[in-house]
């Protein structure tokens, strides 16, 4: 895989209620990621980028929300997320070191 193609597959960490329960209970990262990224893409991304091992990915489409703004109505776009478990031992830190 192109290492320039690989740094463009993750857009950013999700963070969202049920993003921080799943990395609580489960030990999994959720990722926003590109509407064209596989889970073989996905695993090859974040173990280059973070160097950890993945265990498992699952990916979720998100359907956009259709919403109204007085007599217009819209549609929000539609988006990927990718569920990223790690092998017992690795973990990723977003936190800037102090």
């Amino acid at each position: 895989m192109n290492i320039a193609h690989l740094m463009q597959v993750l857009i950013a960490p999700h963070v969202s209620e049920k993003a921080l329960k799943a990395a609580d209970s489960s030990g999994q990262i959720v990722f926003k990621v590109r509407s064209d990224a596989t889970k073989q893409t996905v695993k090859q991304a974040v173990e280059f980028l973070f160097n950890v091992k993945v265990k498992k990915v699952q990916i979720a489409n998100v359907k956009g929300k259709r919403k109204k703004f007085g007599r217009i109505s819209g549609k929000r776009v539609d988006w990927k997320k990718a569920y990223v478990g790690l092998e017992p031992g690795f973990d990723i830190n977003f936190r800037a070191s102090e």
